[in-house]
């Protein structure tokens, strides 16, 4: 008996010791709790969290109610193919598994070794990011979206274009971030944390546009406050500025077939690198503008066109020496 009662508290020292219990009661958790607790934290400690919250939503969408003890090498392949199915381009696929597995503990950081032996944890990604519009097509692009019954694409498309900043970032942009008097607009939240807080000096170009945009809305909200949101809410007039709008899919696909233009939204950031970059702008002034971290990241967007490279080559031809040497 004595001998049958050590062995017994050994093993309850023992999963003390390792935390069993506990590890035990996280795996028979559902998926979709412990992703709720994970965004609570993580709101906590960092400002970004929109790419966070998207990449989890798409997980929790489709295994939150899963147990954790359940989700398996299988189960992560599974996800792949079905994300695949509906579209989504294998880098954020990538960064979803990643989340996932974080979310699972010690039994992710497992299947991800697996996974990583089998050369299956990530998707192959494209290594090209996208395009720069050329100067005609940006034309025709702003002549089109002057043209729109949206509301917002015309102001939309001038911030892309001419501040390099993402979707989201125009989508909750609020009238307190514009400093007109001072001549720049502030970015808050951001999908990385070198996009957060950075400060972007306002053109001409993109003056005009929010000068006009301002007196359309007034007339519709009579006012402007700080808090209200550039591009409100409401369907199919705006109604609500304490509420940002969705999404601007539907008035980019009618500029885009419009303007006779094939590309993503995400290629107006493109043409902006590309534009200062052969204006001679620095790489750090170009990242202090569009938010990136590393040069390596920023080289990525880079498309310094055919014509600039054959102006900067003709600048500097050097005639070899045709005399013979005697």
């Amino acid at each position: 008996m004595a001998k049958n009662a050590e062995n017994q508290r050994r093993r309850e020292l023992e999963q003390g010791f390792n935390n069993v219990q506990t590890k035990r009661e996280n795996r028979v958790r559902q998926l979709r709790e412990v992703a709720d607790e994970y965004l609570a934290d993580y709101r906590l400690r960092f400002r970004g969290v929109t790419f966070a919250e998207y990449a989890i939503g798409h997980v929790v969408r489709q295994l939150g109610d899963k147990l954790l003890i359940d989700i398996d090498e299988t189960t992560v392949l599974a996800y792949q193919t079905s994300r695949l199915k509906e579209q989504a381009a294998p880098k954020s696929i990538n960064e979803e598994v990643r989340f996932l597995l974080t979310l699972m503990g010690e039994s992710g950081d497992v299947i991800r070794v697996r996974l990583r032996k089998k050369k299956k944890l990530k998707l192959p990604a494209r290594r090209k990011i996208g395009k720069a519009y050329e100067p005609e097509e940006t034309r025709r692009m702003g002549e089109i979206s002057g043209q729109s019954r949206s509301p917002h694409i015309r102001l939309a498309l001038t911030l892309a274009l001419n501040a390099g900043m993402r979707d989201s970032e125009i989508k909750s942009l609020t009238w307190g971030q514009i400093h007109l008097g001072k001549g720049y607009l502030e970015v808050k939240e951001s999908k990385t944390a070198a996009g957060e807080g950075r400060t972007i000096p306002i053109n001409s170009v993109l003056r005009q546009a929010i000068l006009e945009h301002r007196e359309q809305y007034e007339k519709r909200f009579k006012t402007v406050a700080d808090e209200w949101y550039i591009f409100p809410f409401g369907k199919p007039r705006p109604s609500d500025p304490t509420r940002h709008v969705t999404t601007l899919k539907t008035a980019w696909k009618n500029v885009r077939k419009n303007a006779n233009v094939t590309g993503r939204w995400h290629d107006h950031r493109h043409t902006l690198i590309t534009q200062l970059a052969e204006s001679g702008a620095g790489e750090e002034t170009i990242r202090q503008i569009v938010g990136h971290v590393s040069k390596e990241v920023l080289r990525d967007y880079l498309h310094i066109r055919m014509k600039a490279k054959r102006e900067a080559l003709e600048g500097i031809v050097v005639q070899p020496d045709t005399k013979k040497e005697e």
